[in-house]
């Protein structure tokens, strides 16, 4: 049977890291104009649409190819709010706007343009088959906190993030950890509207490689990623 999928993409105006980044030239195009690309050539989706308390935003969204420009409430757009609220805020007044109900609820990050359109089939065909609450994002852990993350107490000394009964001594023989990249979340209607995290305790996690799953919210990560792009498009170099 085939489902109806809806993408979000959640751009808030008010960025202090990276002033502006939603919008940003980025090799030439906006940056949000990365993912709205990224999410119509995985083919998968009835409607992409986004969210944002920018007019500007909104505008640059709707000239490179997003379905629904949907204005975001105040509360739901100051440096504290929550991102899933805004999402699930997002699919409602498309779900209004169109008479249509979704299967499938996809949200991409604009941060993520090194993100490709096979990351995001990876997501939907992992969350479709294996019929968990949601999917996330995410690359191999640079530090297992059963080996090298430690955490500092009040006293200020430092133990390992997660001590294990027994010490591994290689960090090849930790279970293995990951790194959110805030990259994709995908969840199933089932579950979607009545969530209030994230993480669920029937949460899978989608493997990206480390070089796809820059989230920029530093002027260095902004370059970072700018020339992990340029790489990209020029491997010679």
């Amino acid at each position: 049977m085939s489902k109806n999928r809806l993408c979000t993409i959640c751009a808030r105006q008010g960025s202090k890291g990276v002033p502006n980044k939603n919008i940003r030239q980025f090799h030439g195009k906006p940056l949000i104009a990365y993912v709205i690309a990224a999410a119509h050539e995985s083919r998968l989706f009835d409607a992409i649409a986004v969210s944002s308390d920018g007019d500007d935003i909104l505008e640059c969204s709707r000239i490179y190819g997003a379905d629904y420009q949907i204005k975001r409430p105040e509360a739901m757009a100051t440096d504290v709010a929550a991102k899933l609220p805004a999402i699930q805020h997002c699919a409602s007044q498309v779900e209004s706007l169109s008479g249509k109900q979704f299967d499938t609820f996809v949200d991409i990050s604009v941060t993520s343009p090194l993100l490709l359109a096979q990351d995001i089939q990876g997501v939907v065909a992992l969350l479709e088959k294996q019929l968990p609450i949601n999917v996330i994002t995410g690359t191999v852990a640079s530090n297992s906190p059963y080996f090298s993350l430690v955490e500092q107490t009040a006293e200020g000394f430092v133990n390992l993030a997660k001590k294990p009964e027994k010490p591994f001594e290689r960090r090849q023989d930790c279970p293995p950890c990951f790194d959110m990249n805030g990259a994709i979340y995908a969840w199933t209607a089932e579950h979607f509207f009545s969530l209030k995290d994230v993480i669920t305790d029937r949460t899978l996690i989608y493997e990206m490689p480390a070089e796809r799953s820059v989230d920029i919210d530093t002027e260095l990560d902004f370059e970072f990623a700018a020339f992990l792009f340029n790489k990209r498009i020029h491997p010679s170099r």
